[in-house]
């Protein structure tokens, strides 16, 4: 086509403006929850986004070890983040070390996941895997297919979900095996960073609930499973276990913290104030003021008793009250979105 200005006509004859017909950029969408289908979204969503020490052991998926079978042996951490917060380390043992948090996210964190994995898995012993994100724009525009071309987190792992470890520090960037003290550089980089890991502790009573202690106050922060739609695997044991259903929304979860809340039963131990909720990786984040001096074990009953509430009352199909709406435009107001 020969060049045209955007407010010309478009030299395909539509009679529309260049701009609006063939002038017009499309760009693919980012990727609103990179983690849906995994039973283990939640835990996932905590590690990316406010968990600040974390580690879990990775296990293949039999279908890539069939296609792959000489990554069985490899040894695979999924941690929290990385020096310089790089996206994936392979020590040399081989052991791989692949981060969630990292600089510089792309259109779909699950899809950068897992460029980083196998980049990894490729790479020789003492390797640092650096680069731009698999799914970064400049690259996805490139792929005739767009997103869908790319592998994803799920595609390589087995299903099962993680064994969360909540550290607190970075002492499991060392080997242990290594025996030795490391050297006054890698000592005070360490140093640097544990100074900033925030004491945080996940609750065993309930799935994806982070006690955490910044210094003013003590919180409790709990990434809170939605539904996953259609035939697919769904949101896993913990979601299944909110809802019957497998199309749990937001908008439901918000009407049944509206009504916890009306009925004062939106709490997680005494003195614990229920401040707000912030959208992450397209899960709800509820989050507490706790008393001063509450642990994370006195946590326990409580939010195991809030829990089985959510899920009672998320079964309860009855519209909202007067009073009730107006509490849930106050949780909706007071709801933010990270990503």
């Amino acid at each position: 086509m020969p060049a045209v200005g955007p407010r010309q006509p478009c030299p395909c004859g539509s009679g529309r403006r260049y701009k609006a017909c063939h002038g017009e950029r499309t760009r693919p969408a980012p990727v609103l929850r990179p983690f849906q289908g995994r039973q283990d979204e939640p835990d996932l969503v905590a590690l990316r986004e406010f968990v600040p020490s974390a580690t879990a052991p990775l296990t293949l998926s039999a279908e890539h070890l069939n296609a792959h079978p000489d990554h069985a042996d490899r040894r695979i951490i999924l941690g929290t983040l990385l020096p310089q917060a790089a996206p994936a380390v392979v020590r040399d043992d081989g052991e791989i070390l692949l981060a969630m948090q990292t600089l510089v996210s792309g259109l779909d964190p699950a899809a950068d996941l897992a460029g980083a994995l196998l980049a990894a898995l490729d790479a020789k012993p003492g390797t640092v895997v650096e680069g731009p994100p698999a799914s970064a724009l400049a690259a996805v525009e490139q792929l005739p297919g767009g997103l869908a071309e790319l592998p994803r987190l799920a595609d390589l792992l087995d299903p099962a979900p993680l064994e969360v470890t909540v550290h607190s520090g970075f002492t499991w960037w060392i080997p242990s095996s290594e025996g030795a003290e490391p050297n006054a550089e890698v000592a005070a980089s360490l140093d640097r960073a544990n100074a900033t890991v925030v004491p945080t502790t996940r609750l065993e009573s309930v799935p994806a609930a982070y006690w955490c202690n910044p210094g003013d106050r003590l919180h409790l922060r709990w990434a809170l499973p939605l539904g996953s739609g259609g035939d697919g695997d769904g949101g896993g044991e913990s979601s299944r276990a909110l809802s019957s259903s497998r199309d749990l929304t937001e908008e439901a979860l918000l009407d049944a913290l509206a009504r916890l809340s009306a009925a004062g039963q939106l709490s997680v131990g005494e003195g614990s104030r229920f401040v707000g909720s912030f959208r992450a990786d397209g899960l709800v984040v509820p989050v507490w003021d706790l008393a001063p001096g509450a642990d994370a074990e006195s946590c326990e009953k409580p939010a195991a008793a809030l829990w089985v509430a959510l899920r009672e009352t998320v079964a309860d199909a009855r519209a909202l009250t007067p009073q009730e709406r107006r509490v849930r435009a106050g949780v909706v107001g007071r709801t933010l979105t990270l990503r």
